[in-house]
């Protein structure tokens, strides 16, 4: 699961970079204010691929992916955006999860065939 939502997370990092750019170009809003909400959103996505699999991870996950699509407010661009890495999201918590039961399980019956071929 960490491979997966981290790459998801590292792509948002990217997107959030360029929102700023885009929100930067708008009347009325401060560069200081632009680069100050990017730059934080930016570094979580980059925390959170360590926090993953620590309790919470997944949540706070969630928050960026509502964080993110809420940024359409200002970039409407992002409302679809938001919505494709929320999916993507999904998809890495749900497939990710799929394939460490999956690794723990053939782990476990290898750890049973070594047991049972040295007992006789």
């Amino acid at each position: 699961m960490r491979t997966l939502c981290a790459s998801t997370l590292i792509g948002e990092f990217f997107v959030i970079g360029f929102a700023g750019l885009v929100a930067m170009k708008l009347d009325g809003m401060p560069m200081a204010t632009v680069w100050t909400v990017c730059g934080i959103g930016m570094l979580l996505s980059v925390l959170l691929c360590g926090m993953i699999t620590r309790p919470g991870g997944v949540q706070l996950g969630w928050a960026l992916q509502v964080a993110l699509f809420l940024s359409g407010l200002f970039v409407p661009m992002m409302f679809i955006l938001g919505v494709v890495f929320g999916a993507l999201w999904w998809a890495s918590v749900h497939y990710g999860r799929t394939i460490d039961e999956a690794k723990a399980r053939w782990a476990a019956q290898a750890e049973a065939r070594e047991a049972a071929e040295a007992q006789g």
